[in-house]
This record gives structure tokens, C-alpha cells and sequence, in this order.
């Protein structure tokens, strides 16, 4: 009799630790507390603090102020606990679209003592973002979820999970949740992207109207430019003068022109990049914060 007992609870465990693994790993305790800002991590339904978030303030962010003034009016509503639309930054390269929404975010923390918390999304994990939202749901945070450098190529089918997490399905996008995005392509797709589908597909109107219709998710567009030489000095100055760097300003203006035109552009990375090597050759220390 014990033996068979032994074999019956042997079998019990066996079938216990079989379904334990199909359900997957349980959703971990998130630790609000531990930081402001938080990285998604989809293997083990966890979301990593960063403690030291790498971002600048944002009176250095110079040039693209009327974007600025709208991202912030947007973010400090949702704060507040007010209606917020998810965003877009798009467009040119370099010119500060993560680093405002980073900065926008410490920002709106500081100046309202709301407990705001960003949380990072990696391209990669796109598909994993209605399993997310399920989690945040029930919290009590307000989370805004950033995805930088989002865009889709050929055969991915992960902005479908993007399109039902924006819209939220049935019981709609979450109150607590809002989502940001950066791109360099408006409508998240390459342009020949769509035309292959307006030329391949049966209703070729359609299949470009649903991948296009994915930026209409996004209530607010806000587009980013190249910028004039006017703009890039001022950046550069503000960076100079942030930094307490001792060089002339006409000695800086002419390093940073000469800086831009090697690298083909002007940009807030380009200012940015050179004001670092700047402080490098002048071994000042640099502190963002």
C-alpha cells in the first residue's frame, strides 16, 4: 500500500511541476519604489529600475521648443490624472525626440511631485505589449511606455500587437497608461513597404490602409526638422554655458561649424557629441543632472 501511496504522490508531483510549467513564470512584485524609470523585461514579466536614467535637462534641449511645449502640456495632463493622448515623435535624425520625452518625464516629476514612472519598451518586445498593459491594468501608477526608434519593415506582424495595445480592444487602453514613441518614419513604415503591398494585394487600398492606420493610434504627431545653423550655435551655447566650458564664443562657434560640416549635419547629436569632445580636450567633468 505504501508503495502504490509513494507512486500516486510521485505522479501528482509530476503532473504539478508539468502544468507549473505551462503557465509560464509568474508575474514578478514590481518594486514602484525602487526608481522613476523602469526597462520591460518580457522572460521573466519583470520591469528593471534604472536608477540612473541617461538623459539631459530640459532647458538643454534647444530648437525644437513649440514640439517641447506640447509634449509637456500632454504629459503633465496625464499626471494630473487627466485625458492624455499617446504620442509620435517623428522625423529627422539627432534632433532630441528621446531625449525630450526623457526629459519632459523628469521634468513633469519634478515640478508636480507626481510619481509619474517611464517605462522603456524595446522594439524587439513589441509583441509582448498586450501582456504588459494586462499588468499595469490593476496598478495604481500612472506609467508612460516609450518604445525609441519604432518602425516596422516587410513581413512584420508585430504592429499588430502595437495597433490592439494603443487601442486596448474591448475594454479600451487602461486610464493609468499612456504610450510614446520615436521614429524616423511617420507612418512607422518604409515607403516602399507600402507601395509593395498597394502593388501585390487584391484590394491594394486596404492593405495600405491598415498598416498606414497605425499612426492614427497616435493623437498627437509631433515632427521633428533639420535644424538651421542659427539653432545649432544655440544649442552649442547653452550646452557651453551649462557646462561652465572656458572658451571664447567665437573660438566655439567656429570648432562646432567645423565639427558639423565632417559629419555631413547639423543636429542636437552632432552639438551634443562635439560639446563632449570639447570637455574632453579641456578636461572639464560633464553632469547632466
Amino acid at each position: 500500500m505504501s508503495d502504490t501511496l509513494t507512486l500516486l504522490l510521485d505522479e501528482v508531483r509530476r503532473l504539478a511541476d508539468a502544468m507549473e510549467r505551462l503557465a509560464g513564470p509568474k508575474p514578478a512584485l514590481i518594486d514602484w519604489q525602487a526608481a522613476d524609470c523602469f526597462v520591460w523585461a518580457p522572460e521573466s514579466l519583470d520591469l528593471q529600475p534604472v536608477p540612473r536614467p541617461n538623459r539631459v535637462q530640459l532647458s538643454l534641449i534647444r530648437g525644437v521648443d513649440h514640439v517641447r511645449d506640447i509634449l509637456h502640456e500632454n504629459t503633465l495632463r496625464f499626471a494630473e490624472g487627466f485625458p492624455a493622448n499617446n504620442v509620435l515623435l517623428w522625423g529627422a535624425r539627432g534632433m532630441g525626440k528621446s531625449s525630450l520625452v526623457k526629459a519632459v518625464h523628469a521634468d513633469v516629476r519634478a515640478h508636480t511631485g507626481t510619481a509619474l514612472k517611464l517605462v522603456e519598451v524595446h522594439r524587439e518586445d513589441i509583441d509582448t505589449l498586450p501582456g504588459l498593459m494586462e499588468i499595469l491594468k490593476d496598478s495604481s501608477q500612472r506609467v508612460i511606455l516609450f518604445c525609441d526608434d519604432l518602425s516596422f519593415d516587410h513581413d512584420d506582424t508585430a504592429y499588430k500587437s502595437l495597433k490592439a495595445a494603443l487601442d486596448g480592444g474591448i475594454e479600451g487602453r487602461p486610464d493609468n497608461v499612456l504610450f510614446y514613441a520615436t521614429s524616423n518614419r511617420r507612418h512607422l513604415l518604409p515607403r516602399h513597404m507600402m507601395e509593395n503591398e498597394q502593388s501585390t494585394a487584391i484590394n491594394p487600398s486596404e492593405a495600405v490602409e491598415e498598416k498606414v492606420s497605425l499612426s492614427d493610434r497616435f493623437g498627437l504627431w509631433l515632427g521633428f526638422h533639420k535644424c538651421s545653423q542659427e539653432d545649432y550655435l544655440a544649442m552649442i551655447d547653452g550646452y557651453a554655458a551649462h557646462f561652465k566650458l572656458p572658451l571664447a564664443q567665437e573660438e566655439l562657434h567656429r570648432q562646432a561649424l567645423e565639427w558639423a560640416t565632417t559629419r555631413g549635419s547639423r543636429s542636437g547629436r552632432v552639438a551634443w557629441q562635439y560639446i563632449q569632445d570639447v570637455a574632453g580636450r579641456l578636461r572639464v567633468a560633464m553632469d547632466r543632472t
